[in-house]
């Protein structure tokens, strides 16, 4: 039996922990202790409805064809809103972004890729970085989503972190990503209704990828998830804040917006914001709508210690539990799809026992699982050596061949 980690840990740690796929920059506003959100997206096609409650999960509340995207040539682009739940199992309005390649079958593949949105902000997520040229911004995995746009294969961008950008809540990109995969099954024009489909994601969209995966079975039975790629997952993010400190750190402000957006998404079970200073409140309403440049630079050399009231604030049975829900090591269900997992055997930003710990587990239930090391200096360049290994894989799902094992 799994057993939860150490039930003390300080703030420092949680919010170092808590930085290993993803960010945000922009807010203002009078410092306070309550949780602050994100500035509502100005195109009304993201706000949310009231209409999401009279609706089932996965069901779409509105659909638009987008302009073309010149790093994918050929290639047709569709936005779906869609019904999904949050934390609290409560109706929230998600977004998907489709890319259909013209050469496409009817019921082809369609493969959800959860991309690592390094966000705050909404401006920050797929759907809208799609269209950005701000380097900041850029979807760099372009390449490989070609690849498989060329194989005939739909790509979903899925927004995974949800209209508040709640970074680090991971069970919510598991739940928006298997009702963005049923959404645009629903969609009459995209033909995907009786699709194959497979999931694949790195680090933070890789923890996404991996909730998924987990939950499936319970959550989403009917979805013929054919294969699952996951890679740099981060699968305790408990276990990985115990393990850290309070030194000043050059990434400081990844940590601090992985802390805020849990706290979004639980404001009364983790309330993050009590325990900042005035010069930590200044910092999170700084960082409130931030991506990846802007955080770094607002938290660079910072630590958790400088911005807080104090650093011991983590003890509260409640705040664990939080932590606790959204790592995959300590979730009991299994998924039922065949499982490609990538990681760096020395990657410092996880905590790779809580892989290896996850692994044995499904393979111990029956799942099957081909597990690859791509030793690396970093976490991120695990991705880019991992990730064509990781689209063959699923090449060959799609294909009907049996599913390897190393287990």
């Amino acid at each position: 039996m799994i057993r939860s980690v150490s039930r003390r840990f300080t703030m420092a740690a949680l919010c170092t922990a808590l930085a290993a796929g993803s960010v945000a920059l922009g807010g203002g506003g009078a410092a306070n202790a309550a949780p602050i959100y994100p500035v509502a997206d100005s195109d009304p096609f993201y706000a949310q409805t009231s209409a999401a409650a009279d609706l089932e999960p996965g069901e779409p509340i509105a659909v638009r064809p987008m302009p073309p995207i010149a790093a994918f040539p050929d290639t047709a682009v569709w936005q779906v809103k869609f019904r999904s739940n949050n934390s609290q199992n409560e109706p929230i309005a998600a977004t998907t972004t489709v890319l259909v390649p013209r050469n496409r079958p009817a019921d082809g593949p369609l493969l959800s890729y959860q991309h690592i949105i390094n966000a705050l902000g909404p401006r920050c997520a797929p759907s809208r970085t799609l269209y950005e040229t701000d380097p900041d911004l850029v979807i760099r995995e372009a390449p490989a989503l070609n690849v498989a746009l060329q194989r005939g294969w739909t790509v979903a961008l899925p927004d995974h972190l949800g209209p508040n950008s709640a970074y680090g809540a991971a069970k919510l990109g598991g739940v928006i990503t298997l009702d963005g995969i049923r959404a645009a099954q629903r969609v009459p024009e995209l033909a995907l209704a009786k699709s194959p489909v497979a999931m694949a994601g790195y680090s933070g969209g890789g923890m996404a990828s991996a909730w998924a995966a987990a939950l499936a079975p319970e959550y989403a039975p009917e979805l013929n998830i054919v294969g699952v790629a996951e890679g740099g997952v981060p699968m305790n993010i408990g276990k990985m804040a115990n393990g850290l400190g309070l030194q000043p750190h050059p990434a400081f402000g990844l940590a601090l917006a992985a802390a805020i957006g849990l706290e979004r998404e639980y404001p009364d079970r983790l309330p993050i914001s009590e325990q900042l200073n005035d010069e930590g409140l200044q910092l999170r309403n700084k960082v409130a709508n931030a991506c990846t440049n802007g955080l770094l630079t607002a938290g660079a050399g910072k630590s958790a210690q400088q911005i807080s009231k104090t650093t011991d604030m983590m003890t509260s049975k409640q705040a664990w539990e939080v932590l606790d829900e959204n790592s995959v090591e300590l979730y009991p269900g299994v998924p039922k799809a065949p499982i490609f997992e990538w990681h760096s055997p020395t990657d410092v930003l996880i905590p790779v026992d809580s892989i290896d710990n996850t692994i044995r587990r499904y393979c111990d239930a029956g799942v099957a699982v081909q597990q690859e090391l791509f030793p690396s200096p970093d976490h991120l360049s695990s991705a880019v050596l991992g990730l064509p290994d990781a689209l063959n894989y699923l090449d060959a799902r799609f294909r009907g061949e049996p599913a390897p094992s190393n287990c």
